[in-house]
Order: C-alpha cells, then structure tokens, then sequence
C-alpha cells in the first residue's frame, strides 16, 4: 500500500486465527467508518480433504456480502494453494507476482471508482 500512496500511519493490521474469520473483522472494520477500503489476505492450504475447499469459499462470499453490505471496497488475497511453499510463491517478497500487491492495486482502484460514481463522475 505504501507503493501506491498510503502512508504507513494510514494503514491498520489486524490478524484473525484463520481465512473464515475474515469477513468478520473485515465487516467490523468497514462497519467502523474509519476505513474507505480493507485488503483482507490469508492462506488456506489443502488438507487430506475437501475442507479446505468450503472455507475459501465461505470467506470468498463472506468478504464479497462485507463489501456489497457496507460499500467499503475489499482487496481480495485469499491465496488457496495445495502446500505452504506454492502458497509462499504467490505471496513473493523478491519482486516477483506478490498476490497481496495485486489485492491492494485492485482495492485501490476500486476505491477510487466507487469514489467517482458517488459524486457522479
């Protein structure tokens, strides 16, 4: 975010347990009025069976509910991946395709469209 304009003192971190808990601190934040738009990132690896499959879409459907409910733009990085180092690939540090970067970028985008259709630009 602080690539993209924010300054640091603008940007809260919140850590939930695990990625189905996110949608609730994302509508708590949103709910809040202190944020005009959340990046909500998080991992879920697959296991030995499809659990994982129902908590990403749950928080998936849980940020997208957030969003539409409050109108608060929601950067999306969930990453589902079947291991921890192919989740840690998509969350690079060294330059490379950083799946939280590409969350912010969008919310940031998004929250200057919502922004313009307000004001009915």
């Amino acid at each position: 975010m602080l690539r993209l304009g924010a300054r640091e003192s603008d940007i809260d971190t919140a850590w939930v347990p695990g990625s189905f808990e996110i949608p609730a601190a994302a509508r708590g934040g949103a709910k809040s009025g202190r944020y005009a738009a959340i990046v909500c990132l998080g991992a879920v690896i697959k296991g030995e069976t499809s659990h994982d499959e129902h908590i990403a879409g749950a928080c998936a459907t849980g940020i997208q509910a957030v969003s539409v409910e409050t109108g608060v733009s929601m950067g999306f990085g969930v990453i589902t991946a079947p291991s921890f180092d192919l989740a840690s690939a998509r969350a690079r540090l060294d330059g490379g395709r950083n799946m939280g970067t590409d969350a912010a970028r969008a919310v940031v985008e998004m929250s200057s469209l919502l922004d313009k259709i307000s004001r009915g630009k």
